[in-house]
């Protein structure tokens, strides 16, 4: 019988801290998007799960073995939360005992359970007190709306971030091919750029350290390209066809689906194309010039804008971001360089989409297919046929939409079909394994 009681005694005693220690958890931390460097005051966003919740956070940035406190948080609201997304910045502004150099930053997360079990998380970090330093080439960069150009950039000290700012558009730099010295940027004016907009190379190593130089370019007025304004005559048969295939569970009349396709939808669509710069190479997957759909006819042109007419009213205007290129019905698409396919499936107001990836942030897309011949991740070759020609998404007949991406910003193709611009804006400034032009 004393035994029996032992027994239950222990069990009393022991039985809550078994369950504590059962229930208890180490909480997990992570940096979505770990930092390298640490400038003034760098952005830093911190994902933490636990399913006990989060009792206390903090950070440190440790330097030659002192550890100093960056930012703390007592049971974040509301404590229970299994998982949470927290946001603080860490740099020399508020901690200016930091030095240039290397140090850690530590991310520590307290869990909310009796045994308060500790999350940690770790990384190797530059501090950089002063801002990197750029210059651009002296080259003379002849600009123009909608157009690419490249310019060659010489950048020191520690950066995250580099290239060409136009406006509020960035443009990436890259380490120039072949291991040579110096990096490049491919950027462009964009078709509805200010034309007062000035160019800048800059680098960054965080918020309050840039450092920028101008460009030397020009826009000549008088060269600039004229878009032409077009009415587009809307009938039932189109609208419905449109909204049928691309709305087909909506509510509400035919023409308020229609301009709430045309302009929401396109909207999402070319966001998905922008997302579409991280998904590019680091070095060029072509040699040769862009070449154009075979004997294409151009039903319409980059930029042009389109007055959507119903019933003699104007219902919608929009700009049209490439060309319309038409041969025959259901003719074989062709790709217009070599590259690596990215994207294959429908994309809303393009229908059947085919997106190619040249490098360096630089994209050809082939839109209203019929049907799709490739794959994500295929590698296609200049000239070869990815597809049939069709009349899917905003089409009103079988053609190709042919379009151009730079870093994400829809530009004009036509310079890319010319060797001669080739060789001058690109394989001059850049060694262009290959280039034939």
């Amino acid at each position: 019988m004393r035994k029996v009681l032992l027994i239950v005694l222990v069990l009393v005693v022991l039985l809550p801290i078994i369950i504590v220690v059962a229930r208890s958890a180490t909480p997990v931390v992570d940096v979505p998007s770990p930092v390298a460097i640490l400038g003034q005051a760098t952005p830093i966003t911190v994902r933490v799960t636990d399913p006990r919740g989060i009792r206390k956070l903090q950070a440190f940035v440790e330097q030659n073995g002192v550890r100093y406190p960056v930012w703390q948080v007592e049971q974040p609201a509301p404590s229970h939360t299994k998982e949470g997304t927290y946001n603080f910045t860490a740099g020399v502004k508020a901690t200016p005992q930091l030095k240039d150099g290397k140090a850690k930053l530590i991310v520590e997360a307290t869990s909310d359970d009796l045994l308060r079990k500790k999350g940690h998380w770790e990384r190797e970090v530059t501090v950089a007190t002063q801002p990197p330093s750029v210059t651009a080439d002296s080259d003379q960069h002849y600009l123009y709306l909608g157009m690419a150009d490249l310019a060659t950039l010489n950048i020191s000290g520690a950066w995250t971030e580099a290239g060409i700012r136009v406006g509020d558009q960035t443009f990436r730099a890259w380490p120039m091919p072949g291991g040579k010295p110096g990096y490049f940027s491919l950027f462009a004016f964009a078709w509805n750029m200010p034309p007062d907009t000035a160019p800048i190379a800059y680098a960054s190593n965080g918020p309050g350290n840039e450092a920028t130089s101008p460009l030397v370019f020009q826009f000549p007025k008088k060269e600039q390209p004229k878009y032409s304004v077009r009415d587009l005559q809307i009938n039932d048969a189109f609208m419905h066809k449109v909204v049928d295939e691309l709305d087909p569970h909506g509510s509400g009349d035919y023409v308020t689906r229609f301009v709430k396709i045309n302009n929401d939808m396109r909207k999402a669509n070319n966001q998905t194309l922008f997302d579409l710069r991280t998904k590019t190479a680091d070095h060029f997957l072509w040699s040769q010039p862009f070449q154009r759909q075979s004997r294409a006819e151009a039903e319409a042109h980059f930029a042009d804008t389109r007055n959507y007419i119903y019933n003699g009213k104007k219902i919608d205007q929009q700009t049209h971001l490439g060309y319309d290129l038409a041969v025959t019905q259901h003719v074989g698409v062709e790709a217009s360089n070599d590259g690596r396919v990215i994207y294959a499936a429908p994309l809303g107001i393009y229908g059947n989409c085919i997106v190619v990836d040249h490098g360096y942030g630089l994209m050809t897309l082939y839109g209203h297919l019929s049907q799709i011949n490739v794959h994500e991740d295929d590698m296609v070759k200049r000239g070869q046929v990815m597809g049939i020609s069709g009349m899917t998404g905003m089409a009103g007949g079988d053609h190709i939409h042919f379009g151009m991406l730079l870093d994400g910003i829809q530009i004009d193709p036509k310079e890319w079909w010319d060797p001669h611009w080739i060789k001058d804006h690109i394989a001059k400034r850049v060694d262009l394994p290959g280039f034939q032009g």
